[in-house]
């Protein structure tokens, strides 16, 4: 017989949990960015224009995400382009919105 099974365990009080039906749940908007970092140094252009794209594309995702736009059928260019500007953020390319797209996509 094991040795655990001659000891028996104290009974433990259970732990009080709070409802968060009574008590206002914070949420930390409005959002504010990290503290941005430089990109490394010594790459091709053609990297910095794909990473910054990503980036961009990702934030939209979110974005849309965030506005209920959740299947990328409903993402058009006109609809990720609005959701640039209410971020604030530069209208995004044909390019760029093909990728919030498949960002939308691969991510389900």
């Amino acid at each position: 017989m094991p040795a655990a099974a001659l000891h028996p365990k104290p009974s433990r009080k259970p732990l009080p949990t709070q409802s968060t039906a009574s008590h206002p749940v914070l949420f930390d908007s409005p959002y504010a960015p990290t503290a941005k970092r430089p990109l490394p140094p010594g790459r091709p252009r053609e990297w910095y224009i794909t990473h910054n794209r990503r980036l961009k594309a990702m934030r939209l995702a979110i974005a849309l995400l965030d506005s209920g736009v959740y299947v990328p059928g409903q993402a058009r260019n006109e609809t990720i382009r609005s959701a640039a500007e209410e971020i604030g953020i530069h209208p995004p390319s044909d390019t760029t919105c093909h990728m919030v797209r498949a960002l939308m996509r691969y991510c389900r």
